[in-house]
């Protein structure tokens, strides 16, 4: 019996276990950021404060599921984030470091900016203190607060296309992950920076790069999200450049 323990540790340690779990958390990211962003571009009409308001009053439930989904998808990111930390540490430690900072740096963006879906409820609610403000002045305000959650979500893109480059430059440099991954991930966050700088700097041209900027990061994080979920990594070789590097493997 004590053997079979040892060996169901053994197995829930393995470095491969570990990149599955982390495929696993990476999936569950990108089907919740998905439902989202489909659940609250259909509410939200852009520059048309009217609109917007009166379909998140008639379709509150379904808004405060969208809200849900992109607090759920950035906690499963952080999974990601500290998993990926650990698989990549034996590469370089300094990098993987940083690389997880940029990440979780980001994720605190995105949580940070989801609550101004709150604050968007909160105009919109029935408070006695809101009567003081007109409709269209109210509705203004929706329109405002969901500027600012585009601004704080821009900004930790941007911290996100730096780790993306980190995360396929350790990738490339590994012995236990393709290299191509590495070359799809990085091209991914050039994506990332590319598109995010260009809807900051240049917002006329942004809607005209978008469907070939976006590309190379669809690209990029279903192909390491698949091949961690499906493949894992190759655990002695993992455990022979952890070794390398004077890092305990489990």
């Amino acid at each position: 019996m004590s053997a079979g323990i040892t060996m169901i540790r053994r197995t829930g340690s393995s470095p491969k276990f570990r990149a599955r779990m982390a495929g696993g958390f990476y999936l569950l990211t990108i089907v919740t950021a998905m439902f989202a962003i489909s659940v609250l571009g259909r509410l939200v009409v852009d520059n048309d404060g009217s609109a917007t308001a009166t379909n998140i009053l008639a379709h509150e439930s379904l808004f405060r599921l969208g809200f849900a989904g992109f607090l759920i998808g950035t906690s499963c990111y952080i999974a990601v984030t500290a998993l990926l930390y650990e698989l990549l540490s034996p590469v370089n430690r300094s990098a993987s470091l940083l690389a997880a900072f940029f990440s979780l740096v980001g994720c605190t963006l995105w949580i940070f900016g989801c609550v101004f879906y709150l604050a968007v409820l909160v105009v919109l609610g029935d408070s006695q203190y809101l009567r003081i403000f007109k409709a269209e002045q109210l509705q203004v305000m929706v329109l405002v607060f969901l500027e600012l959650n585009g601004l704080a979500f821009s900004v930790g893109m941007i911290l996100f296309g730096f780790y993306c480059l980190l995360i396929g430059y350790l990738i490339f440099k590994s012995k236990f992950l393709p290299r191509i991954l590495g070359v799809l991930v990085a091209l991914a966050g050039l994506g990332h920076l590319i598109g995010t700088f260009t809807n900051l700097l240049f917002p006329v041209f942004a809607p005209h790069l978008r469907p070939y900027i976006n590309l190379p990061g669809v690209v990029g994080e279903v192909s390491l999200m698949l091949w961690l979920l499906v493949m894992g990594v190759n655990d002695a070789r993992w455990k022979e450049q952890a070794s390398a590097a004077g890092i305990n493997s489990p």
